[in-house]
């Protein structure tokens, strides 16, 4: 699969992939797979007990690397992804600097039951979290005890069923793609930091975990397609207006993407 030859995005750029895992054939995906993917990923794959999971992890890992491809100009099968101590995944940099687009990238990856998420920036970090909202109530309910005391509260005041059950995945999305961004993952305690957030869709307000500054942060809500809940954190500078593009599918060829503003730093809350 050839890297696409347009121009490189950017820096302020943010773009997303969202990809449904039966954007590939299981045959396609096990094809490119045997070309693409590192020895590291095909034996984590064999070890899947069930077809349909090993089927998703084939299609993310091999989104991640087709966009890598397009972002830098590394083929697949060339790209080395590395993790750090704490399981965040990163592009190993070619000894001579990446082939295209600068000398930064950073990318991250969630998916959920049959659908993908994949974000990349030239520069900064970027966490990305995806969520059907077909979550039972007592897996909801799990969640909504990890929260911080003021968003308990929040989603206390819906009425049960279908509206507090989004407000509780609003906010686990949210607070998955900024630990995500911060390289911490689930070892950044959920109710060390907050988020105020607008009835519908927006982030309002955003209390940081200590000595995080809350105004390097822009947060996105999405819903892709109905019931699929997404959220991006992306760290960017004072006085950058970053521009989201969201694409749709496996990127065979270059589908047009939907381009929007990105919201700007939510108000500190103290």
């Amino acid at each position: 699969m050839p890297p696409f030859p347009g121009p490189p995005l950017p820096p302020s750029t943010v773009t997303l992939w969202f990809c449904p895992t039966d954007a590939l054939a299981p045959a396609v995906a096990a094809t490119l797979a045997a070309r693409c993917l590192d020895e590291q990923e095909k034996n984590t794959a064999e070890r899947f007990l069930f077809e349909r999971d090993r089927h998703q992890y084939l299609v993310s890992h091999l989104l991640v690397r087709r966009v890598l491809a397009l972002a830098c100009g590394i083929p697949e099968s060339e790209s080395v992804i590395r993790r750090t101590p704490r399981g965040r995944p990163f592009l190993q940099e070619p000894a001579g600097g990446l082939p295209r687009g600068g000398p930064e990238l950073d990318f991250s990856l969630s998916h959920t039951d049959g659908h993908n998420l994949l974000g990349v920036v030239r520069r900064h970090r970027i966490g990305v979290d995806v969520e059907r909202l077909d979550h039972g109530d007592q897996e909801c309910d799990t969640l909504v005890h990890t929260f911080a005391p003021e968003e308990q509260e929040w989603v206390a005041q819906a009425r049960p069923g279908q509206v507090r059950d989004r407000r509780i995945l609003r906010l686990w999305t949210l607070k998955e793609a900024y630990s995500k961004a911060r390289g911490l993952g689930l070892g950044l305690p959920f109710d060390t930091f907050s988020f105020e957030l607008a009835e519908e869709r927006g982030v309002l307000g955003f209390r940081p975990a200590h000595g995080d500054p809350a105004r390097r942060w822009r947060f996105m809500e999405l819903e892709p397609v109905p019931g699929v809940l997404a959220a991006v954190a992306v760290m960017a500078d004072d006085g950058e207006e970053p521009v989201l593009e969201l694409r749709h599918g496996f990127p065979w060829p270059m589908s047009p993407p939907r381009a929007r503003a990105v919201p700007g730093a939510a108000r500190a809350v103290c």
